[in-house]
């Protein structure tokens, strides 16, 4: 018997101060079985950086080919494509082929950094491509913040992002890896 997502719910008061964007979300977040909390809650930082009224949560793990994150305009075009972890770098060429903006969010400190080695070079002619990353405490502090209910505030300005509850705050500045997008 195959196991099921489990759901999470979030309200996410937005004031991201860097694109004037500020907005209330009420999120439904599936975990997929085989994801953790860290990957999972680096989604809702993902959702956070670039909210808007057209992203949505992809299927991610649980289709292969898909975004974790995305955003299409009126058309149906891709707009944004978002990956969080450790993608193939084919798979972020077919994103950027894909869509106008890709962003990848990587997570897991040395591993993460070994990763980067192994793929910027295979996707450094991509035009449309931002990739960022967290370090492996700013990952373990985004779990802790993990519950199946969640109220959070998240403030963002000059590339930082304060995002907390009522109990705890976690202080993130990802790492801008590779930024070649226009627009």
């Amino acid at each position: 018997m195959a196991l099921k997502s489990t759901i999470f719910k979030a309200e996410l008061q937005l004031a991201d101060l860097d694109r004037s964007h500020f907005g209330d979300y009420s999120l439904t977040i599936a975990r997929h079985p085989s994801e953790t909390d860290e990957r999972m809650m680096v989604r809702l930082l993902a959702f956070a950086l670039h909210a808007s009224d057209s992203l949505a949560f992809g299927r991610g793990l649980s289709t292969e080919d898909e975004a974790d994150l995305l955003d299409t305009d009126l058309t149906g075009a891709i707009e944004r494509w978002i990956d969080v972890g450790l993608p193939d770098e084919k798979d972020i060429r077919r994103a950027c082929n894909r869509s106008r903006h890709v962003v990848v969010l990587s997570y897991g400190g040395r591993g993460a950094e070994i990763w980067w080695q192994q793929t910027a070079g295979k996707v450094a002619g991509q035009k449309n491509l931002r990739v960022l990353s967290l370090t492996a405490d700013e990952g373990q502090a985004l779990a802790s913040l993990a519950q199946r209910t969640m109220r959070l505030q998240c403030t963002i300005q000059e590339g930082l992002i304060w995002l907390g509850d009522d109990e705890r705050q976690v202080e993130l500045k990802p790492a801008v890896l590779f930024d070649e997008t226009q627009g």
